[in-house]
């Protein structure tokens, strides 16, 4: 196969960063670099956007569409990881593990990587309502733990700082107004015709992610239908169906820091269960899942170097 020749717009970012890492040392691509004086010239990034076989978008949102439109190259394939795109018509929806998805993202040449929450999110819903066990119209409810690494390089620097405030030794709530940027991509794929109420939890460690929706069953429906339906659609190798692993009857959400696979696991009783998805928001939140977008849409083996365990 021939060597690819892929570009990372915006390699500065904890994003970036991270596929660059992942990317470094493959054999079957080749990374293409702009001088740092140029980095914010849009004439020069015009320019290697164009060459590129792949590039990928690790900026804000509005340097996102700025940016779509320096691409004129139809040949050229675009990953972006921001929020800009999620929702469009016009790009494909970078989840492989949904139904049909993968097939789109091989023949797509405008992909938006899913956001790290909505990952853990749709992963847990979507497999339900498919299944007819969660209705359309449920209102569910969702909370989600992060490492700080999720909030970029301010938000690092915030919690890496000496004498920092000592409110940042507590985990910290955010998201209060229930207008959070992931919403309206977390009810389109998973099925779902509300949002959810989304709790999102920032806390003092680097990275790793825990989604949790908590579910009453309805009647009918036992625990092990819901198993039944993650084992169906998730059976590896980056998300996968655990039975009721846990780390002496807790669960970390730092447990997949540094991993680009995901865990969905099942708790509970015949009542109530607790339904959570862990990984690295940095891992299958981020640059992971772009990277793995990347293998499928160029034609190389979907885990090419993804660390999973």
């Amino acid at each position: 196969m021939k060597m690819k020749k892929i570009f990372i717009d915006g390699s500065a970012g904890t994003t970036g960063l991270r596929i660059r890492e992942r990317l470094g040392g493959r054999q079957d691509i080749c990374l293409l670099t702009i001088p740092e004086e140029l980095r914010k010239d849009p004439a020069a990034r015009k320019e290697i956007m164009n060459e590129a076989d792949l590039v990928f978008f690790c900026l804000p949102d509005a340097a996102a569409m700025e940016a779509a439109q320096l691409i004129e190259n139809p040949d050229t394939v675009v990953i972006d990881t921001s929020t800009a795109h999620r929702v469009s018509e016009e790009w494909t929806y970078g989840m492989p593990e949904l139904p049909g998805m993968k097939e789109k993202i091989r023949g797509s040449k405008r992909i938006a990587n899913p956001g790290c929450h909505a990952s853990g999110f749709i992963a847990l819903a979507a497999p339900l309502t498919a299944a007819g066990i969660i209705p359309a119209a449920e209102k569910l409810s969702a909370f989600s733990l992060t490492g700080y690494s999720g909030g970029g390089k301010k938000m690092i620097a915030e919690y890496e700082a000496d004498g920092r405030d000592v409110l940042f030794d507590a985990p910290r709530q955010y998201g209060l107004s229930q207008s959070h940027k992931h919403l309206p991509e977390m009810a389109k794929f998973a099925g779902l015709a509300v949002s959810p109420v989304f709790c999102p939890i920032v806390s003092d460690y680097y990275a790793g992610m825990e989604v949790t929706v908590p579910f009453f069953l309805p009647a009918g429906v036992t625990a092990e239908d819901v198993r039944n339906a993650y084992r169906e659609a998730y059976p590896g190798p980056v998300i996968r169906f655990a039975e009721g692993a846990d780390e002496g009857g807790f669960l970390s959400a730092g447990a997949f820091a540094g991993r680009d696979d995901m865990e969905i696991t099942v708790y509970g009783n015949e009542e109530r269960l607790i339904l959570t998805a862990r990984f690295d928001n940095l891992g299958k939140g981020a640059s992971g899942a772009a990277v793995q977008n990347m293998n499928l849409v160029l034609g190389f083996g979907e885990t090419e170097g993804l660390v999973i365990l």
